[in-house]
């Protein structure tokens, strides 16, 4: 299974859709969880406990998880070296890179860097310099040896045009990412839904997402390459296989949070959340930690084995409208059905070899949420 480890609760960025927002969650929202106000912000139990917790999983990886991780780089290399049997994983902001020597970030599997497209967009969202910052430090990472997997993790806000972001991380002569994964800012935003945003997800974000899939397949047919975008690979390749999913990021099945006091929850972004918390680092072991699935309106819906239910936390926050879920949901439909679409196309590719099975493999419950 893969943990996120939390290792710090600070971060040194104040991006308009996380940290800046902190506090507009509406009143109802906070009655969902009991608030544990003895979390510490920093990683607070002995390493030893933590070593003898993943010796219980035959295959455990580790996301290191913050905040921003790369606070602790001091943290991580003990860790690492500490506990070397264990696949390690990095989300970072991508800002403090140069932070960790080659030695130790050659050794990380995956990261998963924030970059939400081109640079006047991304230093609006992160901060002016955010871009060009992460963009040396990735770069630097590559040229100093790094063989792993870079995913561009972007984060798609209302008026934003997906497609152009996309495309301009795909392609950008500067630093291009194979690699890319986008969430849809809605889990920390504050109850919109109107018709602005109506009008952002019909007229420009699932259209953009149709245009996107084209390119995607345009692509195969042309280069017999397939490009690695999470929320159209996996989701794909389960078509083809016939294969159903629980949660696609994982969450509660495959994947937990470990909290900085050692709680273990069903998802990181739980933090504090005092009565969702399943287990302690010192007192559990891997496979006595419980499954969740979303119930409500997800249980009889026409893609719940396509889509998992999108999203653990804000099922359990239960801050959005029926007509905001309504709204979140389309996009996953779209989604679905856009790719159902080319689905005989892509089998004709297949059978014909221009693209083979293999080329769809991928990591999987490792970090990136599929659904958008």
């Amino acid at each position: 299974m893969n943990y996120h480890l939390i290792l710090t609760d600070y971060c040194n960025l104040c991006c308009s859709y996380c940290r800046g927002r902190v506090g507009e969650y509406d009143d109802g929202a906070a009655e969902a969880f009991v608030l544990d106000d003895d979390v510490p912000l920093e990683l607070a139990y002995d390493l030893d406990t933590l070593a003898s917790f993943l010796a219980g999983d035959p295959n455990p990886s580790v996301t290191f998880y913050g905040g921003e991780p790369l606070l602790r780089p001091d943290l991580i290399t003990v860790i690492m070296n500490r506990i070397p049997k264990v696949k390690y994983l990095l989300h970072t902001n991508g800002t403090l890179l140069h932070q960790l020597p080659s030695s130790v970030i050659n050794r990380i599997h995956t990261m998963s860097v924030s970059l939400d497209g081109p640079e006047a967009l991304t230093d609006r969202n992160r901060g002016l310099g955010t871009y060009r910052t992460v963009v040396n430090n990735v770069r630097a990472v590559r040229e100093g040896g790094f063989c792993g997997e870079i995913i561009a993790r972007m984060t798609v806000s209302e008026g934003m045009d997906i497609g152009g972001a996309v495309r301009h991380l795909a392609g950008n002569m500067d630093l291009s990412f194979p690699s890319i994964q986008w969430q849809l800012d809605a889990d920390f935003s504050r109850e919109t839904g109107g018709d602005g945003f109506r009008s952002w997800i019909e007229g420009i974000y699932n259209p953009g997402i149709q245009d996107l899939i084209r390119w995607w397949v345009d692509v195969m047919r042309t280069t017999g390459h397939v490009l690695r975008w999470y929320p159209f690979l996996e989701p794909l390749q389960d078509m083809i296989l016939g294969r159903r999913s629980l949660l696609r990021c994982g969450c509660g099945h495959e994947s937990y949070g470990i909290l900085t006091n050692g709680a273990i929850v069903p998802c990181p972004l739980m933090v504090g959340m005092k009565n969702y918390y399943i287990g302690h680092i010192a007192s559990t072991q891997p496979d006595e930690l419980p499954k969740y699935a979303i119930r409500g309106r997800c249980t009889d819906c026409r893609i719940r084995d396509f889509c998992g239910g999108r999203c653990l936390y804000s099922s359990v926050m239960g801050n959005w409208s029926e007509k905001r879920k309504d709204l979140i949901c389309a996009t996953v439909f779209n989604l679905h059905d856009r790719l159902k679409e080319v689905l005989p196309e892509i089998k004709d590719l297949l059978e014909n070899n221009i693209i083979r099975p293999h080329d769809l493999d991928h990591p999987r419950f490792e970090g990136c949420e599929i659904i958008p």
